[in-house]
């Protein structure tokens, strides 16, 4: 319905952005490797990908045309909803995930919160020649650095579906283990290892 959306960024948060068009706001669910090549900017053109349940209709922002084929490629996996889908487009890089299922590395797709052996085996089986043949996927999009707020990874990890206190938990030992200097990405990549 929505090929892309373009305008001022209004409000962002790691886990979703207001886009202001004309007046109109439009809420777009983001993950982690979107908001992080877009935090900077004040105008943003976003892929969307409107998903469409019996009673909530949710659009997805995506940076890249790359990370938008992903994400369509994953939901089309029988178990695997927008949100799993999200969590592992914030989890690794799109092209990282690419390079795994193309590779069988089923270690690294089941060290995604949320996907089990069965799982990663299901999308290496399904997505595997799909990947090959697509010359979409180029390049990663690369995490931007500065911003360390405790708080915004919380917020990211809640917006994903994690308990306030195991989020915490686990940003906290990030954290302690790491140093005060980590970016927000990396302290969530980090953490959902924990998680």
């Amino acid at each position: 319905m929505y090929a892309y959306i373009s305008g001022k960024l209004a409000e962002k948060n790691i886990s979703n952005v207001v886009i202001d068009v004309q007046g109109i706001g439009y809420q777009l669910e983001v993950s982690l490797n979107t908001y992080s090549a877009i935090e900077k900017l004040e105008e943003v053109k976003l892929r969307t990908y409107l998903h469409v349940r019996e009673d909530i209709l949710t659009l997805y922002g995506f940076a890249d045309e790359a990370e938008h084929f992903l994400f369509v490629s994953l939901i089309g996996v029988s178990g695997i909803g927008p949100n799993t889908a999200r969590v592992m487009l914030s989890y690794v890089q799109p092209n990282e995930l690419k390079n795994a299922i193309i590779e069988e590395n089923v270690g690294l797709i089941k060290s995604i919160k949320g996907i089990g052996p069965k799982t990663a085996q299901r999308l290496i089986l399904e997505l595997k020649d799909k990947m090959q043949k697509s010359g979409q996927i180029q390049g990663q999009i690369s995490a931007q650095k500065g911003n360390t707020s405790r708080d915004q990874a919380l917020s990211a990890l809640l917006a994903l579906g994690f308990g306030r206190n195991q989020a915490s938990r686990a940003i906290d030992a990030v954290l302690k283990a790491s140093g005060p200097g980590e970016s927000v990405e990396t302290i969530i990549k980090l953490a959902l290892k924990k998680l």
